[in-house]
């Protein structure tokens, strides 16, 4: 009996954590990225379907992305430079926000 409540209590911990790990929306607006990113419209920053649009296809845009969103970067979409991610920000959130990213429309 005693392994079974372990187990599940692991089982629900781990599904938790997934699932607020994969809320990219939510992580974006939490971080406060929507400061500089707008959904369709150029702001301080490029638009979410605009960075979509741009890596369309590209198998690479994934990690490249996670990297820019962790260390910053510029010359993607201009000359603004983006700051680096907090590294309160786990890589796990950052790898949901990039893929919720990517799948905007």
């Amino acid at each position: 009996m005693k392994i079974r409540y372990l187990a599940l209590t692991a089982a629900l911990s781990v599904s938790a954590t997934a699932f607020a790990a994969g809320d990219g929306a939510a992580l974006f607006k939490q971080g406060n990225c929507g400061a500089c990113h707008a959904a369709a419209g150029k702001s301080l920053g490029p638009a979410l379907a605009d960075i979509a649009a741009k890596y369309k296809g590209d198998k690479g845009a994934q990690a490249r992305l996670e990297a820019k969103v962790r260390n910053g970067g510029a010359g993607a979409f201009g000359t603004m430079p983006m700051p680096p991610t907090a590294r309160s920000v786990s890589d796990g959130d950052i790898k949901a926000m990039v893929a919720w990213i990517l799948g905007q429309k």
